[in-house]
């Protein structure tokens, strides 16, 4: 396996950053996670919403003081690049980690040396998207975007995350839904949320310290265009949770993620929603390229590449 490491392509073993690594110390690094979706029928695979995903890791690194050494045009080559050196028969999770590279010590964002790496991994199922997940209210509340910002996917913002996974993990649960400061929803650990509520479907609005998901803005396009069904962004309440008709996550791990119970309160009576069952098998041809409505969503991988990017 191949890594793009210091504006080279290298064998992942030996990708390697010093112990010194400022990004190490202080989350001072941001980074976005990109889906390779593997169609045996054609051969190839399918990168889903790249140029968006490359866009967003640049404001990003805008917020948090990186430069990022790389157009959004060479960003989405190195990507087609790296994947086809690898050569992956199924499907795989990218990750592009910018980063303050810099070996110092001190609590800072000015002054410091700023570097781009990527490797790509194999990645099947993040939850389980045919049975659905059972979900808790986590005690740890989202970080506002005036503590990091809620807009960039900053490294150092995912110890929020990570506490909250674990929690519901160890308490039974398969996910976490997290609130903000105010008691509205924000979203789970890596996930926005979406309830389906009197023929709608709600979403948290970007003010209750979401990150804005491509695969939300996905499921939204998708389900007024396929469905007819409408998006209201809203603050959703810990009640509306658990009398909502349906609930799903979103991410590019969780993919369309289905919520079967919310704290032991059960969705759909413990079962896949009709709404959320169709959103799901309209979003899996989209992303597999069975369906041409939406190819400027992808980007086709089918053959090695040669040609080094620096």
């Amino acid at each position: 396996m191949e890594a793009y490491f210091q504006h080279r392509f290298i064998p992942l073993s030996e990708a390697r950053l010093s112990v010194m690594t400022h990004a190490l110390h202080y989350g001072t690094a941001c980074f976005e996670g990109i889906r390779g979706n593997w169609n045996r029928e054609e051969d190839r695979t399918y990168l889903f919403r790249s140029r968006e995903h490359y866009q967003r890791l640049a404001r990003s690194c805008q917020l948090i003081k990186i430069d990022l050494p790389y157009t959004i045009d060479e960003l989405c080559d190195i990507t087609v690049d790296l994947v086809a050196r690898n050569g992956f028969h199924e499907d795989i999770y990218i990750r592009p980690l910018a980063y303050k590279s810099s070996e110092a010590i001190g609590v800072r964002l000015h002054d410091l040396e700023d570097d781009l790496l990527m490797f790509a991994v194999p990645f099947g199922p993040y939850l389980d998207v045919d049975k659905g997940v059972k979900c808790c209210i986590s005690s740890w509340v989202r970080i506002n975007d005036n503590m990091i910002p809620s807009a960039a996917k900053v490294s150092g913002r995912y110890v929020n995350s990570a506490l909250a996974k674990t929690e519901a993990l160890e308490k039974g649960f398969d996910e976490t839904i997290m609130l903000t400061s105010q008691g509205y929803v924000s979203e789970g650990s890596g996930e926005n949320v979406f309830i389906f509520y009197h023929g709608k479907l709600i979403t948290p609005p970007s003010s209750d310290d979401i990150l804005i998901g491509i695969t939300r803005d996905s499921v939204i396009r998708l389900a007024q265009e396929e469905l007819g069904i409408s998006t209201l962004e809203r603050s959703v309440s810990r009640s509306d949770l658990y009398s909502a008709s349906e609930c799903f996550l979103t991410g590019t791990a969780a993919h369309i993620t289905p919520v079967v119970e919310i704290d032991h309160y059960r969705i759909e009576e413990g079962r896949v929603g009709e709404v959320t069952r169709k959103l799901a098998d309209i979003y899996f041809d989209v992303i597999y390229g069975r369906n041409p409505r939406y190819s400027s969503w992808l980007t086709p991988v089918e053959k090695k590449i040669t040609k080094s990017v620096s």
